[in-house]
Parts: C-alpha cells; structure tokens; sequence
C-alpha cells in the first residue's frame, strides 16, 4: 500500500503525533485510562489540531497512509505542546491502550500496533535518505511502502531488525541485569539483537553467554511484540539455568544478579516486553 508524500489534510480516523519516543494524546485522558476504557482512537489529536502544528511550522515529517487510515507526524524537538495534549512515553501508550484481556494476554492492541508503525516509519524516514548503492536522494515509491532511487532504481523496504529478549529462571530465582548503553537504572531481561546466520534460540543462547557467563537450558518462545525503537521486533523467550557463575560483560553491563519475585529492584514499566517477562504475562494463554 502506497505513502501519501506530506499530505496537505488530515482526514483520517488515527492521528499519530510523535516527538522523539513520546506520543500526544488529549490532555488528561492518561490520567483517566484503564482497562475498561483503553486508551483509543478518541484519545488521539483531531484534524483541526494536526493542521494548526503543520501551519505553526513545529512539523519535522508527515505522511499517512490512506488504506490503514491514520496519518503520522514527527514534531520537531524543543517545539511546544499543543496545548489540549499531553506528551506520554510511547510504551506507555502501549499498555494503556491494551484492555484487560490484551493485557493478560501480552497481545498487541490494533491502536498501539498502528502506533508502533507510524513511530517506525517516521523514524526510517528521518534516517533513511540516501542511496546506499549509489548516494543519490531516495523518493517515496509511488505504489509501495518502500524508498525507490531514481539514479539507478534500487527499490528498500522499511527495515525490521529482530532483537531477542529472555527471562532466565534458577528455581523460584530470575536472572536480570542493569545495562551499560541504556540510561533507565532499570534491571532489566538480557536482550541483544540476532545475527546473520543464527536462529533466534542460538542469539538467546549467545547473548546469555556474553553477557553473563552463563550456560542456559530449555529455550521456550513467549511471544513478540512491535517495538519501533527505532524500528526492532522484539522475540521474547523464557530460559533455565545450566552452568556457570556470573561474570558480566563489562562493556554492555552493569550490574547482574538473581532475584526472587518478591523482592525485585526497579523494573521497566508496564508496555515494555521486560515487564511481560519479568511478570509472567507471556504465556498465559
């Protein structure tokens, strides 16, 4: 299906405006959000809004695409908040916009899905300018979700970079960690992106070896989830402990160790796949 280049309206039923990993939705509806009443396609900025960010000239990038109906929009950094929006983590619009059973369940709500698509794309849009054959300016394809070159017609599809996250088990004991490159202070599941040539069971296996000594037994597959940052899709697996003392991988972590469940340091919040892990939601369906 097509991208509509810098669309000159916003007639559609899902308005997305982004600012760096952050969604806008109406002010207060966050605060009102619960599972009997998700966060939705109601809580979204209207038209009138979207044009007045457009016309005040406070928009990095737009585009929409027609047969999903939702359009998107990146505003620059340091602009103002319109001022009948709030600015939420866009993982939290993740969970808030899943209901109950979604959230039991670890599914993907349409609204968050389309979400994580719009934040991904503006994000490729924003990096993803040049050629990499050739060096020339990409264009928008006409009938595609794709950049085309139109020096030499290499044709690129938007990226998706599979990333592995795992919640490794010792008895009642899990296993997390507090990351080097990520500034959240959160102990977090080991995660790390998959390489060329391995399945996913041998990247969780890797990773868990890399980055804490261990030897890991019994890989099971959770589930997965969209995660645009920038433009991931995250495998979530659960894992036994077989051998080995920890000793971390200095340059990507912290801190690691073994936690019971009831006594856990600072987590990732509610949205994030960790907190799916880490509070045993994959898997109960």
């Amino acid at each position: 299906m097509p991208i509509i280049e810098n669309p000159k309206n916003f007639d559609y039923g899902h308005i997305f405006i982004m600012r760096g990993k952050n969604i806008l939705v109406k002010k207060g509806s966050s605060a009102q959000a619960s599972t009997a009443k998700p966060l939705g396609k109601e809580d979204l900025p209207d038209q009138q809004t979207a044009t007045k960010c457009l016309s005040a000239q406070i928009v990095s990038d737009w585009y929409a695409e027609a047969e999903l109906d939702y359009c998107a929009l990146m505003l620059e950094d340091g602009s103002p908040t319109p001022s009948a929006l709030e600015e939420i983590p866009l993982r939290q619009f993740f969970w808030q916009s899943k209901s109950e059973e979604e959230q039991k369940n670890a599914v993907t709500s349409k609204v968050s899905s389309l979400a994580a698509r719009a934040h991904g794309f503006l994000c490729l849009r924003q990096t993803y300018r040049y050629c990499p054959k050739c060096g020339s300016l990409l264009t928008v394809h006409s009938t595609q979700v794709a950049k085309v070159c139109p020096s030499c017609g290499r044709i690129d599809f938007p990226r998706i970079e599979p990333a592995i996250i795992v919640l490794v088990s010792k008895g009642d004991q899990i296993l997390l960690a507090k990351s080097k490159t990520v500034v959240s202070g959160f102990y977090s599941c080991i995660a790390g992106f998959m390489e060329h040539g391995e399945s996913a069971e041998q990247c969780v296996e890797r990773e868990v070896m890399e980055e804490t000594g261990l030897k890991i037994k019994n890989i099971v597959y959770k589930g997965s989830q969209p995660w645009p940052f920038p433009d991931q899709l995250m495998l979530a697996f659960t894992a036994e402990y077989e051998s080995g003392q920890i000793k971390i991988q200095e340059s990507e972590i912290e801190d690691a160790g073994w936690y019971s469940r009831d006594n856990l340091p600072p987590i990732p919040h509610p949205g994030s796949v960790a907190y799916n892990l880490i509070m045993g939601i994959f898997g109960k369906k």
